[in-house]
């Protein structure tokens, strides 16, 4: 078939992350798009959510072999941060997904190095609301499931100490009361009164997205001193170092680990565990702006999501 002239081709692609079953937009919502057959999606790319490659042709896509969807214009990955493709994509791709790269030198010089066009879904944005509001919210309540069942126990009477009040930490108060915790939520104007209250907690939550210009903690590694043994760290930002001195993005095979005898949870994409539901909410958000994406009209959720155009810093 021949390609439409000015439209970009996209290449969806499996995630290579181990225990990501997200995906980036399903059949469901492709009737809504103008360019179905500039898409392309690598072999059984449905395949985790009972999806055929035979759903996807039957709409016009293409399912092809991963290098090829790989070659695409724009590469489309909810984690294309921890893609170890990203260094072999080529000057004048795009790529569009959660980055995570302004956080990250290395892998903001691999964009310029390449010189890559990248949007990083993280800086989406309508109306002050980011565009993936749900996928976060599963983030939150996701991860307070999973630390609790791997330490046996249920939320039911715990004192918990929730830090933030976005979407994160929405998810994760949801789930919290409805288990039957006994939650506090602080917010960023109540630093110094969750440090003082902090040993009175079984069960800290930190929902915070951490400045990294930032040289201080809320938890301090000597902190854990200060809490009870047992004492649970879920830390959904999973910002290495971040507001949680001692915390280090863990996986879903090495969820935890404990220091001073307090459990750190630290999984950095804990949606994946409910990937049904976010996969769901991520293809309603991506076909949303994936034919402006692709004819390269003008759209200003997108403007401001951009990061890199052909490796130099978009201009903010």
């Amino acid at each position: 078939m021949k390609k439409m002239n000015n439209v970009k081709t996209v290449g969806f692609v499996i995630s290579s992350k181990e225990n990501e079953h997200r995906r980036g937009l399903l059949p469901v919502d492709i009737g809504k798009l103008a360019y179905k057959s500039e898409l392309y999606f690598e072999k059984n790319y449905g395949e985790v959510m009972q999806i055929s490659d035979k759903d996807y042709r039957t709409l016009g896509c293409h399912i092809v072999s991963r290098e090829e969807a790989l070659s695409q214009q724009i590469v489309a990955d909810p984690k294309i941060g921890d893609a170890g493709y990203l260094t072999q994509l080529q000057p004048g791709q795009t790529i569009f997904g959660w980055i995570h790269a302004e956080a990250n030198p290395e892998r903001l010089a691999v964009l310029q190095r390449n010189k890559l066009t990248a949007y990083e879904w993280a800086n989406m944005y309508k109306k002050g609301r980011h565009s993936f509001w749900r996928n976060n919210q599963l983030a939150g309540g996701a991860a307070v499931i999973d630390a609790f069942r791997l330490i046996g126990k249920l939320p039911q009477n715990k004192k918990v100490a929730v830090i933030g009040r976005g979407n994160v930490a929405q998810g994760a108060i949801e789930l919290l009361n409805q288990l039957g915790a006994n939650v506090t939520v602080f917010n960023r104007r109540q630093e110094d009164l969750f440090r003082e209250e902090l040993p009175m907690y079984e069960v800290v939550v930190n929902g915070t997205l951490w400045d990294r210009s930032r040289q201080d903690h809320l938890i301090y590694q000597e902190d854990l001193k200060r809490l009870k043994n047992g004492t649970l760290l879920i830390d959904v930002s999973c910002d290495e170092h971040g507001a949680i001195e001692s915390s280090i993005p863990t996986t879903m095979e090495e969820p935890i680990y404990t220091i001073d005898g307090v459990i750190h949870y630290a999984v950095d994409h804990t949606p994946s565990i409910f990937f049904q539901e976010s996969s769901q909410s991520i293809s309603t958000v991506v076909a949303t702006y994936l034919d402006d994406l692709m004819s390269g009209k003008p759209n200003q959720v997108l403007e401001e999501a951009l990061i890199t155009r052909e490796g130099q810093l978009a201009s903010r």
